[in-house]
This record gives C-alpha cells, structure tokens and sequence, in this order.
C-alpha cells in the first residue's frame, strides 16, 4: 500500500477505515459505515476493503480484537500509531482547504460547493 504516515496522504478509502475504527467494527460493518458517511458515494468492495486492513494491520495503525462472540466476525480497532497518522491526515486536509478557500476570498470570488 502506498500510504506513508510520513508523507501524509491518504487514500480515501484508507481515511474512512482510520474514521470508522475509532469504534471497533468487523469488516462488513466497516463497508456500511463508510458507505453511510459519505451517502453512497464511496462503495468499499470486500477485496478493497480487506486488502486495505490487511496493510494496515502490518504497519500496525489498527489491529484486530478478539470477539467472543463469533470468531467468523474479527473486529479491529485503531492503534495509536493509527490515530497520529489519521489527525496528521486531517491536518493536511485542513490546510489544503484553507489554502483554496484564502485564494477564493483574495479574488473576491464566491466559493459554492
């Protein structure tokens, strides 16, 4: 995966798995709250998903929990390491959104979404 918490960018996808961690969840709950945040329009297949987790889990930003309840479905969590990379990615996002809405404003223009 080429996500670095050094360079600080982010995939999409791989921001929203950091967002949903923050509560633990198995995978198929992870699809649907991505999905619900961003009212459909980011879709996680399993294959995405689950090849994210997998390099996540060995640059050790989340790890898996254990469940008593029903080992088929493997919770995880975000790690520390995890939350340090998520708030420098939303510090990064910060500023990028700042840097365009000041462009917009020294121009006069009107920003609309």
């Amino acid at each position: 995966m080429p996500e670095s918490f050094e360079r600080g960018a982010l995939t999409e996808a791989v921001f929203y798995i950091l967002l949903s961690l923050h509560e633990p969840m198995h995978g198929y709950a992870m699809m649907q709250n991505i999905e619900k945040l961003t009212d459909g329009r980011v879709v996680l297949g399993p294959g995405t998903l689950y090849g994210a987790i997998n390099a996540l889990v060995q640059k050790r930003w989340i790890a898996p929990i254990e469940s008593q309840q029903d080992a088929r479905k493997k919770e995880y969590t975000i790690t520390e390491t995890g939350r340090l990379a998520f708030a420098a990615e939303l510090s990064r996002l910060r500023e990028l959104l700042d840097n365009g809405e000041n462009l917009y404003k020294r121009k006069g223009m009107k920003w609309e979404p």
